[in-house]
């Protein structure tokens, strides 16, 4: 706008001729990308991400939710599905829509509701056509005894990784022997006697 009684009307016009292109090239390439026969080996195809998440930290037997995040795949073709001990779960699962990143790809939140029990394996398997066989990612209930177990054994070997290094580093400076130049001699007088 030259003036700045027009810039108002310049930014609405800009504003809106910009979505309007946007929304028209989004619609019109993206159409066109996944309609056209294109060899498979020159289709986009980008393999997901796959993470399981504790929506809370809690003791075994309380109500909780998984959360099965799958990130970055395309094309949008995806299923997600539970499985505790091996048998698929139904009910208590509940899905995001697919959510699209700016490059194209896809993700989604798929959620189990579930009370954990000692021993469960909870298995996210995720099956999309840029993959040769399912991914598959695990999550097992521990007790907070079997985690403070764990904890206390991670924290007792890093502790004990210190102290032998530091022995180690006291044993080898005590090798060595005193660091410095040596010490100065003091000038030794000897006295003549002269004999008469």
């Amino acid at each position: 706008a030259v003036t700045e009684l027009g810039r108002p009307s310049a930014e609405y016009f800009n504003k809106q001729y910009l979505e309007r292109t946007r929304a028209e090239l989004d619609t019109v390439c993206r159409h066109n990308y996944e309609k056209t026969e294109v060899p498979t080996s020159l289709r986009r195809l980008e393999q997901p991400n796959v993470a399981i998440s504790l929506s809370r930290t809690e003791a075994l037997n309380h109500h909780n939710l998984l959360v099965c995040s799958v990130t970055d795949f395309y094309p949008a073709q995806i299923k997600v599905r539970w499985f505790r001990n091996g048998q698929e779960e139904m009910a208590g699962v509940v899905s995001t829509q697919l959510i699209r990143n700016g490059d194209w790809t896809f993700q989604i939140l798929v959620m189990l509701e579930m009370t954990p029990q000692r021993g469960d394996v909870y298995t996210c398997r995720v099956d999309h056509p840029s993959l040769d066989s399912p991914v598959t990612v695990e999550w097992r209930a521990q007790s907070e005894s079997a985690q403070s177990k764990m904890l206390s054994g991670i924290g007792g070997l890093v502790l004990g990784v210190i102290f032998l290094g530091l022995g180690l580093f006291i044993h080898y400076k005590s090798q060595k022997g005193p660091q410095g130049p040596p010490p100065a001699r003091s000038p030794t007088v000897t006295q003549s006697v002269l004999s008469e």
